[in-house]
């Protein structure tokens, strides 16, 4: 189901002169109390816009939902109201709200923070934001519930860490714990980047002994075996980790061989349990034990057996393994070599070659920059159009107040972020968004289309956000490479689909030839059969499978970039706490 935006000529409605906000929301908030606290669902019902959205995660439904619409809306409430038994109901009332906000000329609702707790298992938060009707009243457009806590089981942070000297004791007390000998972790964590480490740093903080096992020599590896060009494309204040954020002479863009070294002393300021050098060769579940059976090997032949884990997190991001090299006719005839873009390293490799890069997203762009500010010839081949937004005026447009160095604490615009179901966005809000930055992008968009660089608006004209959920690609964020594209600095060749190999290029179906020395390739069991789809957005425009319930019990899988790492992760950990504590469920899930 979808809806049009809530402007106030769709609403019919006006904000009236003089509006107070906090009397609004005061009041608009009592009556919803009241109704809960009644377990009246029709009542909290009548205080919703006929086309609301409510997002939960996990407070009331221990999954990650979205409810479109109030029969939606009803029949979750329904189910789950009376017996997750909201309690302690309170509004906030400082810096963040309630306030009278106006994101867009025809655009405006009022928005308000709540916290409450969950029976006597949750601690919890809300947003919610309440528009203008044509009869006056104001009503629920959007609300978003969201687990904090568990009741009894805080982060072990803050005041309740650990006060008490260590005389000489710490340096063997941490090599011991990271041995395993005397016990199993509870969570057996696979790959060591910045998921992993996530999930492993919200565990600890809350009594959960895990174990990261890392195939690479060194945690940072994942960073510093890549192409010495890689750089994050997210500014600094949006890829904060949990519990120690990055110093305030960061720069805006992470260098991956900064990033590298940061993931290492991450490890060691939060002494988190890694084993490097060690993969995991087998995972067996044994159902009535509910418990994992894992296997690691090291590079000399040793071999660890788990018996007795718990929960496993694969957290070895979706593009780990070897590089698969897609299939072109007659690809095995080119004589040069063919590199994937995770083969990639230094474009002085190929000094004086000349270099086709197939491909035309982030990774392509990077990858081309490196080899013309080398002085080598490089033509990238765009198969397919691209959505591209610059990242000094998208971000602006995306993040501007929330994610910002001088915007409020990342836990608050982690929620707000999250309060803005992709259910709602991709009814009008993110394609005005994504209009707005092409207008500023202009330019350089209008240099691109001279040179015959084909663009495109994302999924239903909604930009960035969609395209990363559903794809995890499709896109480049700007940095500079579009300006090479359209100085012609990088070449590009676009006009004929690609028909094979020779061995000294490529041939086109129009006939057209490009030589080429070096191509680049930019591409995107028992358990297996039970595991859910991964990634990609479910029926409600929520990620299939990252985060949530896989199909297996005490199996799960993160994954994402370092933003939605730092929240999500929290809530892998709490569900596992919960389970652990005996405190978790039922879910109230989608299939």
């Amino acid at each position: 189901m979808s809806f049009k935006l809530p402007t106030l000529d769709h609403l019919q409605a006006k904000v009236p002169p003089g509006t107070d906000a906090k009397e609004v929301a005061s009041e608009w908030f009592k009556t919803f109390v009241s109704h809960v606290e009644a377990g009246n669902v029709d009542g909290v019902v009548g205080l919703f816009h006929p086309e609301a959205f409510w997002r939960d995660t996990l407070a009331m439904t221990w999954d990650f939902r979205t409810f479109v619409g109030t029969p939606k809306i009803k029949e979750f409430l329904t189910a789950r109201l009376k017996s997750v038994k909201l309690n302690a109901l309170k509004l906030k009332d400082d810096s963040l709200g309630p306030t009278l906000q106006q994101p867009m000329p025809d655009l405006a609702w009022i928005q308000l923070f709540f916290d409450f707790q969950v029976g006597d298992i949750g601690i919890a938060s809300g947003i919610c934001r309440l528009v203008p009707t044509a009869n006056g009243e104001w009503k629920a457009i959007i609300m978003y519930t969201n687990l904090e806590d568990l009741q009894g089981y805080p982060e072990k942070t803050g005041f309740l860490r650990n006060d008490k000297p260590n005389h000489g004791l710490w340096l063997a007390e941490r090599e011991k714990e990271a041995r395993f000998e005397d016990a199993d972790p509870d969570v057996l964590v696979i790959g060591g980047g910045h998921n992993g480490l996530e999930i492993s740093a919200r565990l600890k903080m809350l009594g959960i002994s895990s174990l990261i096992v890392e195939k690479n020599d060194r945690i940072g590896d994942n960073w510093r075996n890549r192409y010495r060009a890689l750089c994050l494309h997210d500014p600094v204040w949006y890829d904060h980790m949990p519990y120690l954020s990055f110093p305030p002479n960061w720069p805006v863009y992470s260098p991956a061989a900064k990033m590298a070294n940061w993931l290492e002393n991450y490890v060691e300021a939060m002494e988190l349990n890694v084993w490097t050098k060690a993969t995991v060769t087998n995972a067996s579940r044994d159902e009535s034990a509910n418990r994992w059976t894992i296997h690691i090997n090291f590079p000399d032949g040793q071999e660890r057996v788990f018996k007795k884990v718990k929960h496993v997190v694969f957290a070895t991001g979706f593009g780990s393994g070897k590089p698969e090299i897609p299939s072109y006719p007659d690809l095995d005839k080119f004589k040069g070599p063919i590199l994937h873009s995770s083969q990639h390293k230094l474009a002085t490799d190929h000094i004086g070659k000349k270099i086709v890069v197939i491909g035309s997203c982030t990774s392509a762009h990077d990858i081309a920059s490196d080899y013309y500010y080398h002085g080598i010839d490089v033509t990238m081949y765009q198969r397919d159009s691209t959505y591209v937004m610059t990242t000094k005026n998208g971000w602006d447009v995306l993040m501007g107040g929330v994610y910002s160095e001088d915007g409020p604490p990342t836990h608050v615009a982690d929620m707000l972020n999250a309060s803005f179901p992709n259910a709602f966005m991709r009814n009008g809000l993110a394609q005005r968004q994504a209009a707005a930055i092409a207008e500023l992008d202009k330019p350089i968009l209008d240099a691109l289309k001279k040179v015959g660089f084909r663009l495109n608006m994302g999924i239903d004209g909604t930009g960035f956000g969609l395209l990363a959920w559903n794809k995890a690609g499709g896109y480049y964020l700007d940095v500079g490479g579009s300006q090479l594209v359209a100085d012609r600095k990088i070449k590009l060749k676009n006009d004929s689909k690609l028909a094979r190999f020779t061995e000294t290029g490529l041939v086109f179906e129009d006939g057209s030839e490009l030589p080429a020395d070096v191509i680049g390739l930019v591409c995107g069991e028992e358990i297996t059969k039970r595991v859910k789809p991964i990634w990609g957005l479910d029926s409600e425009a929520e990620i299939r499978g990252c985060w949530r319930d896989l199909g297996v019990p005490g199996l799960w899988f993160m994954a994402g970039n370092f933003a939605l790492s730092r929240f999500y992760s929290k809530h892998i950990a709490l569900q596992i706490k919960a389970m652990e504590e005996g405190k978790f469920g039922p879910r109230y899930s989608l299939e």
